[in-house]
């Protein structure tokens, strides 16, 4: 069953087309990673899922309802989770508070004891720095924070821009692995990611995106096969 489906979405800033007639599909226990370098439009596509970002033109649809044209809190309820890129926590509240905070919406808080500890175990380190400051925490642990604070919100779909940004290559494959271990328990992951070979290795499906638009797509074993895809983001 198809979760989340993008019909010919055209996303621009200002005069500055962005996206160009994305066309793409999250089924049920899926993930999709989306590739490609800075600049390609990732970011900007998860801004118009979560609704951050208006369409020019095309559609959004979630669990076979159209989305497009809600708010980006009612997405979020909804379960549209995004993990945004740079982890954007808030430097004077706690680790506790953080991931309160992230189970606002009414499904979320019917389960929050549920998803607090399951959060919990998941980082367990987070389980030492609850009173701590968000500030305060090293890179890796700000992810693992940001990470579990969208946890918290019980998505349908969780949504990670640029997981790995500014993480030592060890912290990097944690990461991923996490991602995969949350996938395992059945979540539906959309990942926007430039470590390229790690994101198509844990994927279901992935795209390759460049200046707006979808250039490959397929399995992530056939992508990393692809002498394009190799010569130009691998470095074969």
């Amino acid at each position: 069953m198809q979760l989340l489906e993008i019909k010919e979405i055209n996303v621009a800033y200002d005069d500055v087309q962005v996206l160009r007639g994305l066309s793409f599909y999250v089924e049920e226990g899926e993930i999709v990673s989306i590739v490609g370098s800075n600049g390609a439009g990732k970011s900007t596509l998860l801004g118009a899922i979560s609704g951050l970002l208006s369409l020019r033109s095309g559609e959004i649809h979630f669990k076979g309802s159209r989305v497009d044209q809600i708010e980006p809190q009612e997405r979020v309820k909804l379960g549209i989770v995004q993990i945004p890129e740079g982890r954007r926590l808030f430097p004077h509240m706690t680790v506790l508070d953080h991931l309160l905070v992230g189970s606002f919406t009414p499904r979320a808080k019917a389960e929050r004891e549920k998803s607090l500890e399951y959060v919990l175990n998941l980082f367990p380190i987070l389980k030492d720095r609850k009173t701590q400051l968000g500030r305060t925490l090293s890179g890796g642990q700000q992810q693992m924070l940001a990470i579990a604070r969208g946890l918290m919100a019980n998505p349908e779909i969780l949504m990670l821009d640029e997981p790995s940004l500014g993480l030592a290559p060890l912290l990097v494959e944690d990461v991923f692995k996490t991602i995969a271990r949350i996938h395992g328990e059945g979540k539906s992951v959309l990942l926007i990611e430039q470590h390229v070979h790690e994101a198509l290795t844990y994927c279901s499906r992935g795209y390759v995106l460049e200046n707006g638009q979808f250039i490959l797509s397929g399995d992530g074993k056939s992508l990393l096969e692809n002498d394009y895809l190799k010569k130009a983001y691998l470095g074969l």
